[in-house]
Formats: structure tokens, sequence, C-alpha cells
């Protein structure tokens, strides 16, 4: 396929959007985003400024692969958000604009009027109280690195005395361990490294940890053994991105259809994956029980 092919595909997946949509493009997309004679000025809602100032702002993270990646030599950005940034920027006919931050950061700059998207960001009740959140890019879900030899498919399956499971104390990891395999010798560490430490050893036959973080650990150290997602139940935590509350809701609404429709058509699923390459990550790796 040449690059001319893949432009041409890019243009007619961002023209299907627009239909899904239902505002076309040029007037016809400003007739719909704009309310009736009570419409509100560019100041009073996050879409009309954006598209006012040609500018959306996103908070962006420094070293949190596979969602962010900056280049130091040439300060480009990369990474599976960056990429859902560009295709929005794109459709809005907008630049991007960076703004750093951190995850907890996030949530204050969206309240401060510093960002108009977080990506990446836990919808948990708390957040929840203070600003709002779009529909569900993925669950995230959780299961173990098994140690070579280990064979494990459902949470019974680690649920065992004779099994040793290392995870960071004080973290999801360590609360969904101590839920769903509340029987196995759990070891609680201060920190990842060393959890990593302890299963790179051998002192441990499993960490547990949600996907993210057990797919980058394998692909920097291969030996550490295999990834595999448990079920019986399926554990998971929802990833999704967030807004500033305001009484109009049609930037968190577009961008929920936005997000629908991606998930759909399988580009979230091809955006996350090459945001895993970044961390060493290989497509094959990537299980096919993830639903994104």
């Amino acid at each position: 396929m040449t690059q001319s092919d893949d432009t041409k595909i890019s243009e007619d997946r961002r023209d299907a959007l627009r239909y899904a949509l239902g505002i076309g493009s040029g007037a016809a997309l400003a007739a719909a985003l704009t309310t009736p004679a009570a419409a509100q000025t560019p100041a009073d809602n996050t879409l009309d400024r954006i598209r006012a100032n040609k500018v959306l702002r996103i908070a962006v993270l420094p070293g949190e692969l596979p969602y962010f990646n900056k280049d130091l030599a040439s300060g480009t950005w990369s990474g599976f958000s960056i990429e859902m940034a560009n295709d929005l920027a794109k459709l809005l006919d907008v630049k991007l604009e960076y703004v750093e931050s951190t995850y907890g950061n996030s949530i204050l700059d969206l309240q401060a009027n510093k960002i108009d998207l977080g990506f990446a960001l836990n919808p948990t009740p708390q957040r929840a109280l203070v600003v709002d959140f779009t529909s569900l890019v993925f669950p995230h879900p959780f299961g173990a690195m098994l140690k070579k030899g280990l064979e494990a498919k459902t949470w019974a399956d680690i649920n065992k005395p004779e099994v040793k499971i290392a995870v960071d104390v004080g973290s999801a990891n360590e609360a969904v361990a101590r839920r769903f395999a509340p029987n196995a010798t759990i070891k609680s560490l201060k920190s990842r490294d060393e959890v990593m430490l302890e299963m790179s050893s051998g002192r441990v036959d499993c960490v547990v940890n949600a996907l993210v973080l057990g797919l980058t650990a394998i692909a920097k150290n291969p030996n550490l053994g295999t990834y595999k997602i448990l079920q019986s139940p399926a554990v998971t935590i929802a990833s999704g991105t967030a807004v500033r509350r305001e009484s109009d809701k049609r930037w968190r609404d577009f961008l929920s259809v936005w997000i629908d429709y991606n998930r759909g058509i399988g580009q979230m699923r091809e955006w996350f994956v090459k945001g895993l390459g970044l961390a060493g990550v290989k497509p094959e790796d990537v299980p096919v029980e993830l639903s994104i």
C-alpha cells in the first residue's frame, strides 16, 4: 500500500466519522455544532473555543508509555494518546498544544482551564465528582506475569498457598491480588523495581499487575516469563478521557461518539498496539482477549 493510499483511507475514515456524527463538513459542521438563538460564545464552551481559537490543549505525561513518549532530542511526542490527539486535531482542523503534566495534575489542569482534554485517566468516583468523563476508551485488564513453566488461565490457578506472588504495596495490583488470590503467598514490596527483582531472581512465581505494566516489563526483560490476562472473573479498570465539567455537554458527547466510532472500526486497537511498540512490545504479544 502506498503513502497516498494510506492518506486516502485516513481521509475516507474522517469523512465517514463526520457523516456518522451527522455533521458533515465545512458549513454543515459549523451549523450542527452551534445551538439555536441562545448559542454560547466561544468563551462559554470548550468545543466552541477550540474551534474558534484553532487550538486543542492536551496534557502530556513524559515517560508514560504506551500513552506518551517524548523524544528528548527532537521534542517530538508519540504514543497511543498522541495518536488519538492527532486524529482529533485533523478532524476538527486545529493545532495541538502540549501541556506537560502528571496523572494527578491532569484533573487539576482541567479544573484550572489549562487543558481541554486529559487522556489515559481512570474514571474513579472521586474524580467524577469534579470532572466529566467520556465513554470508555478500553477496559484495562489485570492478570499476571508468570514464570516460565507456570500455566494459569484463571485466578483460581494462582489462588494457592504454594504460589508466591509479588506486588507493590498500596497499589491497585496489591488490592486485586488480595481480593482474587487471597490463598496465595503474597509478598508486598515497596516499589515496582523490587517486585521485578523478586521475579527475575526466581523468588516468586508470578506478579499480579495490569496488562500495560506486565507487557512492558517483559518486553524489557523477556526472562521474566509471560503475561496472561486472568479470567473467572475478568478484572478490569476503566481507561478513559476526562473533560472539564460544564453545563453544555457537546464537547464530552462529541468525544464519546468519536471514541465509540474508532473502537468499532478497530482503530483504537491499532493505535494502542503502535504505542506498545514504542515500549518494545511486539504486536503478536498483545493478548487477543484485550477488548479495545
